[in-house]
């Protein structure tokens, strides 16, 4: 596994519950800000192996990608509340992680 793939793993593990990344914003805390396409990658090859919360990446306008609704159930169950349009206020809920090589 490349180191890339490691730190995308160990950032999206260190999400608390409640907060959200962004892909690009994983990619970008992984050492690849052009990488978000990659972080896609890893959570659909990756999430099942390392139990991966797969649930907390959003895209960069705060909406979920996936249509079928288990997303937003979850992230809900967790106490993000959604606004009006469907999307997720970043300005409350964005996770910030510590620099990965320090812990």
């Amino acid at each position: 596994m490349n180191l890339f793939t490691e730190r995308v793993i160990r950032i999206i593990q260190g999400i608390p519950a409640g907060h959200v990344m962004t892909y690009g914003q994983v990619a970008a805390a992984a050492g690849s800000p052009r990488g978000a396409r990659q972080v896609v990658r890893v959570l659909h090859s990756m999430s099942k192996k390392y139990g991966l919360p797969w649930h907390r990446i959003i895209n960069a306008q705060g909406a979920i990608s996936l249509t079928n609704g288990d997303q937003r159930e979850l992230l809900e169950m967790e106490g993000i509340i959604f606004k009006e349009n469907g999307k997720i206020d970043l300005t409350i809920y964005r996770w910030f992680p510590i620099d990965i090589d320090e812990g």
